[in-house]
């Protein structure tokens, strides 16, 4: 139990048992409710971006998200005084079947999670999540996740001066202090990178990726929106190939390959979404999103309000004044690693990304400890900028009982 004087040192107020009481959510009304909370907690802070309210509702609905065609989940609010009182946080309990045999483990996750400075609401929500995991016979919780690394996942832990890049999180400091003080350690860190395309790329590499396009007889090509589906097809097979031994990772279904594929072709210029193909064969991509995020902010987490597409109509003006991106994943068949094949991807971003006036973006994220990978973005000076942290906890260590 941790002391009032604790909880003051941890910038908190420890609220009596009695007075926070979780619930699960089970009505559609405590559904919005779970997501509107989000926008409550992060009213005061200015580079937060509001999600939209249908996009969350869709990646939270087992009917539109194939995720829960496997994955197993249980929304649950925290609320002060009694359960019709004032909601305080927010968090999920999860269960990805797939993560598990993959990586032969029993580790449930917590994701979804908002909650205001308090450690004492904090506990309430943890212990929940954790009790609902542990009943499923799973041994170890880890979070955040939403739902698994496919998706966003981990706490930001610095750069919180910057707002997030398309499909990257955001959230208050103080959730890692929370978060802490309720017995969870590092699992990860993961790492972000901003890139200035301005000034190319240093001619070393420049000429070290030509001579690796001629030794292995390398032919580029931005994907084809006519041919979408396959490309997406081509994408997947190499994803799955190319991320399969990385920490944390799932291989994603054909559904959600798709769902992603669609959503993706909305924002995406297909000059940045880029193959290696040898001998007609795709052996890697990189793909790169303009940072919608920029025109997301304008709709302030809606599409319409009193009936009119007002958030619309400022999201669409905005894109077309974006010039910045993200480089959202970049893949290297397991026979044609350690060729040079990432420089060549990223050379050739960063001349298009320079012929379509942008200014630069975010690379990310990457491992911590993804030396390899690493050491070729510091090759083109980009600069890591914001730190993010995935957390875990042993449930045996935590002394909950079956």
């Amino acid at each position: 139990m941790t002391t009032s004087a604790q909880a003051q040192a941890l910038g908190g107020q420890v609220a009596a048992a009695s007075d926070v009481v979780v619930t699960p959510v089970t009505t559609a009304a405590q559904k919005k409710a779970f997501i509107r909370f989000q926008y409550e907690v992060y009213r005061a802070l200015p580079h937060f971006v509001p999600p939209l309210e249908m996009d969350r509702d869709n990646v939270l609905d087992p009917k539109k998200n194939p995720w829960f065609k496997f994955g197993t989940a249980q929304l649950f609010l925290a609320r002060r005084g009694g359960k019709d009182g004032h909601i305080v946080g927010r968090i999920a309990a999860i269960e990805d079947p797939r993560y598990n045999d993959f990586h032969g483990t029993k580790t449930g996750w917590f994701g979804f999670f908002e909650c205001v400075d308090d450690v004492g609401v904090a506990r309430a929500l943890f212990d929940t999540a954790e009790a609902w995991v542990k009943a499923r016979g799973l041994t170890t919780i880890m979070g955040p996740a939403s739902f698994s690394s496919n998706g966003e996942w981990a706490f930001l832990a610095d750069g919180f001066d910057k707002q997030p890049a398309i499909m990257m999180p955001y959230n208050p400091p103080y959730y890692l202090t929370l978060t802490e003080a309720c017995g969870y350690a590092k699992a990860k860190d993961l790492w972000a990178w901003e890139i200035d395309v301005q000034g190319g790329a240093p001619e070393k590499v420049v000429r070290i990726a030509e001579k690796v396009k001629q030794r292995e007889g390398i032919v580029m090509r931005p994907a084809n929106l006519k041919d979408w589906d396959n490309e997406v097809r081509r994408i997947k097979d190499i994803y799955n190939s190319a991320w399969e031994k990385n920490w944390g990772f799932v291989p994603m279904t054909d559904e959600e390959f798709d769902l992603m594929g669609k959503e993706l072709k909305l924002v995406l210029n297909p000059k940045l979404v880029l193959f290696a193909e040898v001998k007609g064969e795709p052996v890697a991509f990189c793909i790169t999103t303009p940072d919608a995020n920029q025109a997301i902010k304008k709709a302030n987490g809606r599409l319409t309000t009193f009936g009119l597409p007002i958030g619309l109509v400022k999201m669409l003006l905005e894109l077309k004044r974006i010039k910045q991106g993200r480089l959202i994943a970049l893949g290297i068949k397991k026979e044609f690693r350690k060729r040079g094949l990432d420089s060549v991807l990223m050379l050739e971003t960063v001349r298009v990304a320079r012929e379509l006036g942008w200014w630069g973006g975010e690379i990310g994220w990457t491992l911590e400890d993804n030396d390899m990978v690493n050491r070729v973005i510091e090759v083109f000076g980009c600069k890591k900028y914001k730190t993010y942290r995935v957390y875990e906890k042993s449930l045996a260590a935590a002394g909950l009982k079956n």
